[in-house]
């Protein structure tokens, strides 16, 4: 850790362990309550309460319940969201105000609700069909569900929560499309978002696919790190779209999302299960706290499987950067830029790393960076 002062070591360190509490905190409130009230009979009669609000109807029940344990798990989460808001802003990496969290908050709600109420009412009419074989076609509609998601990100999710204009023209913008086209990678523009009104944390990401491409890089980027640096996160970036890693996250995304749905048909059917739960079958309205539980064991069960192939894509797309600028220095140099400014723990306690870490730490990196050699010829 020589790369760093021993105070950028401690404050990264400091940092990590004020906020984990909250952070670890709203995972294991979440996953405990939704157990609660899917394991329970206590679920069943939340959906049938509210559902009996609206009328009573199955219909009603569908939704109104759907969106009664959304409301619930996001209620939940704010205290422990707040919290790690009130660390991160005593270090210096949150601007806004509690105000426009708020509406991000809203708005977040808002998007949650418009995705879930049609997929869980869709979900429904395929169980009323097929109590028992419902989650065949489910698994088909999930998986196009998350393909169709994924191409629509970047034009009509990223916009609900950031602005974006094109970075001018100048020398930068011309020296990332020409590291793009380099790369034989054709974006459409490079676009700068305006994250410095949330965040002083750095970023950059390539998003869209074939004509919808654009480089995105934030504001608080552009101000703070020096052209080269910039280079060297979009081209880490690039290495993404090099290796097909939206593409392919994407394809593994659909097909996770399916077998998921595979695995819930197989939990939800239990009789001892549904007996727990206050449900006949998968059919009844009252089954969708159960679903909503086997769904966030899945999740919690998977979740490090996906940070260990995050860090290997990670890894992939540093070498990339590295083959394709030449420049381990730079490379270096944006990578204690990034860790200082984003107050990064640089060598996280292994079991950490393990189980939530998408990315290698930044000492893991800046080693990795020595080591590289360029390729012969």
């Amino acid at each position: 850790m020589d790369d760093f002062t021993p105070e950028q070591v401690a404050r990264g360190r400091a940092l990590r362990r004020a906020q984990l509490p909250w952070a670890l905190g709203g995972r294991i409130a979440g996953l405990l309550c939704t157990l609660a009230l899917g394991l329970t009979p206590a679920g069943a009669g939340l959906v049938a309460a509210v559902g009996g609000l609206l009328g009573g109807s199955r219909t009603a029940q569908v939704l109104a319940g759907a969106a009664a344990l959304l409301l619930i798990g996001r209620l939940l989460q704010l205290p422990f969201s707040a919290g790690v808001r009130v660390v991160r802003r005593r270090y210096g990496l949150v601007t806004q105000g509690w105000r426009g969290w708020a509406v991000d908050v809203l708005r977040g709600l808002a998007l949650g609700l418009l995705i879930a109420l049609p997929v869980v009412y869709g979900l429904y009419a395929l169980t009323g069909r097929s109590p028992h074989g419902w989650w065949l076609p489910a698994a088909g509609f999930a998986a196009l569900l998350t393909v169709a998601l994924s191409f629509l990100h970047p034009l009509l999710i990223e916009p609900v929560f950031n602005r974006f204009a094109p970075l001018p023209a100048g020398e930068l913008r011309t020296a990332l499309l020409d590291l793009a086209q380099r790369d034989g990678i054709r974006v459409r523009d490079v676009l700068v978002a305006d994250a410095s009104r949330r965040t002083t944390a750095l970023n950059a990401y390539v998003s869209g696919f074939g004509a919808t491409r654009r480089i995105v890089a934030y504001d608080t980027l552009l101000s703070t790190a020096e052209p080269r640096e910039v280079e060297l996160v979009v081209a880490h970036e690039l290495g993404h779209v090099k290796h097909r890693d939206v593409l392919t996250g994407t394809v593994l995304g659909a097909v996770g999302a399916a077998v998921a749905v595979c695995l819930l048909g197989l939990l939800a059917g239990r009789p001892v299960l549904l007996s727990a739960a206050g449900a006949t079958d998968a059919a009844d309205p009252r089954s969708l706290p159960l679903l909503a539980a086997c769904a966030a064991l899945i999740g919690a069960a998977t979740g490090p499987l996906q940070c260990a192939v995050s860090r290997r894509i990670e890894v992939r797309a540093d070498l990339h950067a590295l083959e394709l600028t030449s420049d381990p220095e730079q490379f270096i140099a944006m990578q204690r830029r990034l860790a200082v400014t984003n107050v990064s723990d640089v060598d996280p306690p292994r079991l950490l790393e393990l189980l939530f870490a998408t990315h290698p730490s930044a000492t893991r990196r800046i080693a990795a960076a020595r080591a590289w050699r360029p390729a012969a010829g």
